[in-house]
């Protein structure tokens, strides 16, 4: 299938991503392609928030401005979605004003019943998979390209609060009172979830990440019961699903945001290459977690791209040799997405100081 596509000049990624020691460390960001650059906020002025990720054209420009920007210094792209895309291809309306809204949340288990039977993600997502293939040519091989989905846990969090929330009460109230019910849903997003990553890299996506934002608003006992068998259910079907249809059996990285007592679990059972840490572990700590089985990316405190340049190179420096502490893949990243107000030439600075310290020896 990658016959049809331009030659991948920078493996760095890919390699790293296997376990295999890499000459430095592969580094991009999350959110990459977003509200911080001038460019995107362009764009921005003239067209709506999902007019974009529903837009192949679109989202393909807006995927490769970082890449653009910072040509030679990010070793990956990551294509111009949403996690939200995937209730609204469960038959639910997603606003963006400016943050994420469901007019009609899911109030009752009783409300399930409204959302599609079947979903069909060709269908409700090809213009995803129309994007992805699009980007993954006009990229000519300069990096690979990353395709990704909200992890079931955390959509359905989204599903149930009607759009961002501080205490979660109402999904939890769902999880304690109606434990079966939540766990039938969970499995019903799950299964949308491996359709949707497999359809992406039938597209062109070259590695997947699945976002588990939510997860830290958890405990580690119940992030075991209702976010972690739909992780492992995933990555397990996702690649079997890759191996039976002839396509390449992409990485995997699994990013459950605060769950960090559960790292150990998450590399030696959750069935995924990469595993993605927020900025409160400390790479060395992670490592003896996680073994030398898996690779770990991340995890630089986005907020440190506001404190100027000393504070990114100390920092940067600092976690290089913490992750180079450890055998295994070490993905350079931030711990969570980049913010709306870094400017961009801290973005840029982060990047160099990464190619400059993450070096082996």
């Amino acid at each position: 299938m990658d016959s049809k596509f331009p030659p991948l000049k920078n493996d760095l990624l890919l390699r790293a991503a296997r376990g295999e020691a890499t000459e430095r460390a592969p580094v991009w960001v999350m959110r990459q392609a977003g509200r911080y650059l001038p460019e995107f906020r362009k764009v921005r002025e003239s067209h709506g928030f999902f007019e974009i990720c529903q837009s192949p054209p679109l989202a393909t420009e807006i995927t490769l401005q970082p890449i653009r920007r910072y040509t030679g210094l990010l070793d990956a792209s990551i294509i111009f979605s949403d996690i939200l895309v995937i209730p609204q291809a469960m038959g639910m309306e997603v606003l963006m004003n400016p943050g994420p809204q469901f007019p009609e949340p899911l109030d009752t288990p009783a409300d399930v019943e409204k959302l599609r039977k079947v979903v069909d993600v060709d269908k409700e997502l090809g213009y995803v998979f129309k994007a992805i293939t699009q980007t993954r040519t006009e990229l000519n091989g300069e990096v690979p390209l990353i395709g990704f989905c909200g992890a079931p846990w955390t959509l359905f969090a989204y599903m149930i609060e009607g759009g961002g929330n501080k205490t979660y009460q109402k999904s939890k109230t769902w999880l304690f009172r109606h434990p079966e019910e939540s766990k039938a849903l969970l499995q019903r997003i799950a299964d949308v979830c491996v359709d949707y990553l497999v359809g992406q890299v039938k597209a062109g996506a070259q590695l997947l990440q699945v976002f588990d934002s939510n997860a830290g608003e958890l405990s580690p006992y119940d992030f075991v019961q209702f976010s972690f068998p739909t992780l492992r259910h995933i990555s397990k079907l996702v690649k079997q699903r890759l191996e039976e249809q002839n396509l390449p059996v992409v990485p995997m990285t699994v990013f459950a945001k605060g769950a960090n007592s559960s790292l150990g679990l998450i590399a030696e059972k959750g069935g995924y290459d990469v595993v993605g840490l927020d900025w409160l572990t400390d790479p060395v700590e992670a490592r003896k977690l996680v073994g030398d089985k898996v690779a770990l990316q991340g995890n630089m405190d986005p907020s440190v791209l506001y404190g100027g340049r000393d504070a990114i190179e100390a920092t940067v420096r600092r976690m290089s040799e913490g992750f180079r502490k450890g055998k295994g893949g070490w993905i350079a990243n931030l711990g969570h997405g980049i913010t709306p107000g870094v400017d961009p030439e801290d973005m840029r600075w982060f990047l160099e100081c990464v190619h400059k310290y993450s070096a082996l020896g």
